[in-house]
């Protein structure tokens, strides 16, 4: 007879069904038992990217939801009778994105951060961090805004600096930091300037190693190099409206 499975296997098994069957909530449920359960004992690259992708796509359809109603808000006159019934459920996505990403942030400062050692999980998880506080800085405005996207950008330039100095040009870890970084520059910050500077740093990097990529990880980090040049276009074409060559400063400003 088979021996019983330790509550950490259990977890990833379920956490694994509940991906096939698509049911994210439940998978992040089960990844998240792993994660306050590991007892400083760093995941396995398996259980990192399971529940990687499990917040991803809870986070990614709570926002989803909440950029349709609030496109919904804004078209709609205030002088119309949904607009207070719109406005309340658009609070209410946001309160779900914020206790989401809440949920993440605490696993990963009390439990992942602490006892990560390898450079990938480092980097991950810093990651992991400064996309969730990037989440939550969409939905502030004004003096908050201000304080969130600094306390972003310090978690950014952490995983930065950690990749820079442990993972290759070519990693695709370190080329969605890149392009994640710059789409928080571009989209919260309405910053094309820094945006490009970081996408196109980061190509630069990896065009210059990528013949010594391995047949195992070529196409993931190609494809991210596919959408760091494709944002490059559209944060290009932002410095052109700005003022063309004049708007391409030598150094980004910190």
């Amino acid at each position: 007879m088979a021996p019983a499975r330790s509550p950490r296997e259990l977890n990833v098994c379920m956490a694994k069904l509940a991906q096939k069957a698509e049911r994210y909530e439940d998978m992040a449920n089960f990844m998240g038992k792993v994660a306050a359960d590991a007892d400083n004992e760093e995941l396995t690259v398996e259980e990192r990217n399971l529940l990687s992708v499990a917040y991803s796509h809870v986070i990614g359809a709570r926002r989803a939801s909440r950029r349709i109603i609030s496109s919904i808000e804004t078209d709609e006159s205030r002088g119309n009778e949904d607009h207070d019934i719109i406005r309340d459920y658009r609070s209410k996505l946001e309160s779900e994105v914020v206790n989401i990403c809440d949920d993440i942030l605490n696993l990963l400062e009390s439990h992942l951060i602490p006892s990560a050692f390898s450079g990938d999980s480092k980097v991950l998880y810093l990651k992991m961090k400064a996309d969730y506080l990037r989440y939550l800085a969409e939905l502030k405005t004004g003096a908050e805004l201000k304080l969130a996207a600094d306390t972003t950008i310090a978690t950014y330039k952490s995983a930065q600096d950690i990749a820079n100095a442990e993972l290759p040009p070519t990693h695709p870890l370190r080329l969605g930091l890149a392009l994640n970084f710059g789409v928080f520059y571009y989209e919260i910050l309405e910053s094309p300037v820094q945006a490009y500077f970081i996408g196109k740093k980061a190509l630069d990097e990896a065009k210059s190693k990528l013949k010594f990529v391995g047949k195992e990880s070529l196409q993931k980090s190609t494809s991210i190099m596919k959408c760091l040049s494709d944002n490059l276009i559209i944060w290009t074409s932002e410095l052109q409206k700005d003022g063309g060559a004049a708007a391409q400063p030598d150094e980004p400003q910190e």
